[in-house]
């Protein structure tokens, strides 16, 4: 696992809390609430590559 993986997910949850925030602030909550979901979704599907490719190599090394 690279350590760009992980700037990546904190640069996103920066900008997810910021625009939370923003959005918060103006009255509009929904669209707030939408955005959180859509980072976290961003986030799942990186997170779910790098245990698919973690999965591929286990395969790999072990010949299956």
């Amino acid at each position: 696992m690279d350590v760009d993986l992980i700037f990546k997910i904190a640069a996103i949850g920066i900008l997810v809390s910021v625009l939370n925030q923003v959005l918060s602030r103006s009255g509009r909550d929904e669209q707030a609430t939408m955005t959180t979901l859509a980072g976290l979704v961003v986030v799942l599907m990186m997170v779910v590559q790098e245990i698919a490719d973690l999965f591929t190599m286990v395969k790999t090394l072990f010949g299956l």
